[in-house]
């Protein structure tokens, strides 16, 4: 038997939480407590998950290009991030003149709060997710799309002609490859045959859907992360923030904290991505289990479960970074042919054989259930 509540998990001490709270106040104040405490965390974690990726970040792209990267601020540079979010925040916000101030102040918090949504419905461990709603990966789909409401609106807002292109490319390489990244995820919820996280999880205990699903779930896979790439407009795919041509692109009018809420939904987009990843097809925190082999699986669970999962995560978040410092950028029109004339219908000719092989139980989980079964 699996024990979840090994010494590194935090378990207990939720528990304990949970308990001192509802001993202490009437229920419905211990709930209210409860969602004020879970909402801190979850910006605390926002923030320094954002932190961390911009540091790891500029040194996995001084790895790539032969140089240091940060290295004055702190011992190798571990400090430079911080010292960044400190400018940022002490700097004057500059006013445009001739912008739709309502609009144009609005903006970033359409960005920020959707990325805060998509954020919060993330597994990081056992018991360690805010929201576990029967239709997760729906939820996750539906919150996300909130995000170009705010890049459209502040391309548009600004003033500015640079701005509004920035803007409207965006809007048609986030649209485009929304609808293959959904498609993907949808060949997963095929397989699994739930959308709840916590279920999808469970279900790869002891094979990862990566492989139990064949060949559609890896073509999936990879379409996921092209597409999820795509989505958070990093190389080669960031033509609205094309600095050679549009300056910034749809922030270029913006200062001060409102450009850092930018700057961080932008990689906090990134770590979502290779987190729904990491969840739906490598096995979320579920370590590595082989069935019949006891030992082994019990000394995995000594491993935390947010080890395993920020593990996963990293390693796909590497991919994107090797990725973006690896390849030149995209046209715009290949760029869009790209999603339209082969990842789409690629995409939707796979979610019909994923259909095909769960009808005919062709799955690994069916074929071998005394290996791979739950």
């Amino acid at each position: 038997m699996l024990i979840y509540s090994q010494p590194l998990e935090l378990t207990k001490f939720l528990a304990a939480i949970d308990n001192f709270l509802h001993s202490n106040f009437a229920p419905g104040w211990a709930i209210v407590v409860e969602g004020i405490l879970v909402g801190a965390m979850i910006l605390v974690m926002y923030a320094l998950i954002a932190l961390v990726m911009i540091y790891i970040e500029r040194k996995i792209a001084a790895f790539f290009q032969a140089r240091l990267g940060p290295n004055r601020v702190g011992k190798y540079g571990i400090f430079q991030s911080l010292a960044d979010m400190i400018k940022i925040l002490i700097k004057e916000v500059i006013h445009i003149k001739k912008a739709d101030k309502f609009l144009f102040f609005v903006a970033p918090f359409f960005v920020i709060v959707s990325s805060v949504l998509a954020f919060g419905e993330l597994p990081f461990g056992i018991n360690l997710h805010a929201l576990d709603f029967n239709i997760g990966v729906f939820y996750l789909l539906s919150v996300s799309s909130l995000g170009i409401i705010g890049i459209l609106l502040a391309g548009w807002s600004s003033n500015n002609k640079y701005s509004m292109i920035g803007a409207m490319r965006s809007g048609a390489q986030f649209i485009s490859y929304e609808l293959s990244a959904g498609f993907a995820l949808m060949t997963i919820v095929v397989l699994s045959g739930s959308m709840q996280f916590s279920e999808i999880i469970e279900g790869q205990r002891y094979c990862w859907n990566l492989f139990n699903g064949h060949l559609p779930a890896l073509i999936a896979f990879i379409i996921y992360l092209i597409s999820g790439h795509a989505e958070t407009n990093r190389g080669p795919f960031d033509l609205p923030e094309a600095e050679s041509e549009l300056t910034a692109g749809y922030h270029t009018e913006y200062s001060g904290l409102q450009f850092g809420f930018f700057y961080l939904s932008e990689y906090l987009n990134m770590f979502i991505v290779a987190a729904v990843a990491a969840t739906l097809f490598l096995g979320g925190w579920m370590p590595i289990q082989i069935k019949g082999w006891e030992a082994f699986n019990q000394v995995m669970w000594y491993i935390p479960s947010w080890v395993w999962f920020i593990g996963k995560a990293g390693i796909l978040m590497f991919i994107s970074l090797w990725v973006r410092w690896s390849f030149p950028r995209l046209r715009i029109d290949l760029l869009l042919n790209l999603e339209w004339k082969y990842l789409l219908p690629i995409n939707l000719v796979n979610m019909l054989v994923m259909v095909m092989i769960v009808l005919s139980g062709f799955t690994l989980t069916d074929l071998f259930p005394a290996l791979f079964g739950n």
